[in-house]
């Protein structure tokens, strides 16, 4: 597809505003849930095919907690919220308010943190994606695996499209009023064909 090469500077620009407000309204969400001042920054926005995204993320054998939802509405395609284990096991800690480095395995109550994070995430993004849009955008019921990366990242798993469909990757780092270090995971929006062109359309500002 030419329209990924052909984005400008602006318009990537564009998208990380986007993602930023989104950020933004999450870290809110999220400061309420958890009683702790947080901040989400988004240090890169990128849009890549889908085969070449467990190289943008790093380890594509590192395991990952990851947080599936269909995206609904004017638009349509899937959400994933990616963290690795480590910052996966630090954010239960922070959630079901325990001592740091308590959390061992992902049993129900720590799954059901995780996809309530996700949920929240993968709304508040959408949610300012879908005011600049202009459209209604309705998150699913979200679900979670624990797999290597490249295990997740596999049209298969995500039951979408072929490695020629293309992925906004948003980078998100979670920094918690006093806990060290900070948490890091990345949000992925993989819009069905129609919908990623719709995207770019909206977004052509320059």
């Amino acid at each position: 597809m030419e329209d990924v090469r052909d984005l400008k500077e602006l318009q990537f620009d564009a998208l990380k505003e986007v993602a930023n407000i989104g950020a933004g309204h999450a870290a809110t969400a999220l400061s309420q849930m958890t009683n702790k001042k947080i901040m989400i920054s988004v240090p890169e926005v990128t849009v890549t095919p889908l085969e070449e995204v467990p190289e943008v993320l790093g380890h594509p054998e590192e395991v990952v907690a990851a947080v599936l939802m269909h995206m609904m509405g004017d638009l349509t395609g899937r959400t994933l919220l990616l963290f690795p284990e480590p910052s996966a096991r630090a954010l239960c800690d922070i959630l079901l308010r325990r001592p740091a480095g308590t959390t061992t395995e992902f049993g129900v109550m720590e799954q059901s943190g995780i996809k309530e994070v996700g949920n929240i995430l993968s709304s508040a993004y959408l949610n300012a994606l879908s005011d600049v849009m202009g459209m209604m955008l309705v998150p699913s019921v979200p679900s979670l695996v624990v797999d290597l990366s490249a295990a997740v990242l596999t049209p298969t798993y995500l039951n979408f499209g072929t490695e020629r469909d293309y992925v906004f990757c948003v980078e998100s780092e979670f920094q918690f009023e006093g806990e060290s270090p900070d948490l890091k995971g990345h949000f992925l929006l993989l819009p069905d064909l129609a919908s990623l062109r719709a995207i770019f359309d909206a977004i052509r500002v320059g």
